[in-house]
C-alpha cells in the first residue's frame, strides 16, 4: 500500500545539537479536527497509518480501542472531545508516545512537520494549565502566525491510567 504523502522522518540524520540555541528543542506538530499541536519529539515513538482499531469492551470513553504494532499492544487515545476540536474528520494515523514504560497511540489527522523551537516560540502559559477541555495542554507556543497548543504527555498518561482504574473498579464492584 502506498501512502498519498510521505510522513516525516523522526529519527534525524547528521544533526548537530551543538549548531542549535540554547533552550531550543525539537516537536513533532500534528493536527487534529483542524487544530494544530506540539509533542515534545522526546516522547514520540512513531507515526503509523491507521489500518484497523480492535475495540476493548470495557475501555474509558477517552480509549477507543488497541492496534497492534510491530507485536506490541498499544492502547489509543481520541482525545478530540478532550481537547474541544472538532470531530468532524475521522483520523488517519497515530503517533505512538512513550512516558516512562507507557505507550499510548493518540489518533491524529496529520503530522505536518518536525522542527526546531527556540525559546522564544514559547508564549505565556498562565492560561494553559486549565480544567476541562484544555487539561492536557502544558503550554503554548506560536509556530509561524498561529498558537498552537503542547501536549502534556505526562498529564495524558495519567490521566488514561486514572480512567483506566476507574472503569476497572466500577466492574469489580
Amino acid at each position: 500500500m502506498q501512502l498519498p504523502c510521505e510522513l516525516p522522518r523522526l529519527i534525524s540524520d547528521g544533526e548537530s545539537e551543538e549548531k542549535t540555541p540554547t533552550g531550543s528543542w525539537k516537536a513533532c506538530l500534528v493536527t487534529l479536527g483542524g487544530e494544530l499541536f506540539a509533542i515534545d519529539l522526546r516522547h514520540v515513538r512513531e507515526v503509523f497509518e491507521l489500518d484497523t482499531i480492535t475495540p476493548v469492551p470495557g475501555m474509558p470513553a477517552s480509549l477507543v480501542g488497541v492496534a497492534n504494532v510491530r507485536g506490541t499492544i498499544v492502547p489509543l487515545a481520541d482525545l478530540r472531545r478532550s481537547l474541544g476540536v472538532s470531530p468532524s474528520t475521522t483520523p488517519r494515523y497515530a503517533v505512538v508516545v512513550r512516558h516512562d514504560a507507557h505507550l499510548i497511540g493518540l489518533l491524529i489527522d496529520d503530522v505536518p512537520e518536525i522542527r526546531w523551537m527556540l525559546p522564544e516560540d514559547r508564549l505565556d502559559p498562565s492560561g494553559a494549565n486549565q480544567t476541562g477541555e484544555r487539561a492536557l495542554l502544558s503550554g503554548l507556543i506560536r509556530v509561524e502566525n498561529r498558537v498552537s497548543g503542547m501536549l502534556e504527555i505526562p498529564a495524558l498518561v495519567a490521566s488514561v491510567e486514572a480512567a483506566t482504574l476507574e472503569v476497572s473498579q466500577s466492574v469489580k464492584a
